[in-house]
C-alpha cells in the first residue's frame, strides 16, 4: 500500500472516529453530564481530518504541477 492510500484509509477512520465523538456529545448534553473534556474529544479528530483532508485536497494539483515542471523544459 503506497502512502496515499495509506493517507486514504487514515482519513475514513478518523471520519469515523469524528462522528462517534459528536455522537458521544450530543448524548451527554442530553443527559446533561457534559463535561469539557466530552466537548474536546471530538477536536482531535477534526484536527487531523482537516490536515489530512487539505492534503488529499491539493494531491492532484501538486502532480499536475510537478508533471507540467518536467514536460514544460
Amino acid at each position: 500500500m503506497n502512502w496515499n492510500n495509506w493517507l486514504r484509509q487514515i482519513h475514513r477512520w478518523l471520519s469515523v472516529a469524528f462522528t462517534l465523538a459528536v455522537i458521544i456529545n450530543i448524548i451527554a448534553m442530553v443527559q446533561e453530564k457534559s463535561s469539557v473534556w466530552v466537548g474536546l474529544m471530538a477536536l482531535l479528530p477534526l484536527t487531523l481530518l482537516l490536515l489530512t483532508g487539505l492534503y488529499l485536497f491539493a494531491l492532484p494539483y501538486a502532480t499536475r504541477w510537478r508533471g507540467a515542471g518536467r514536460s514544460g523544459g
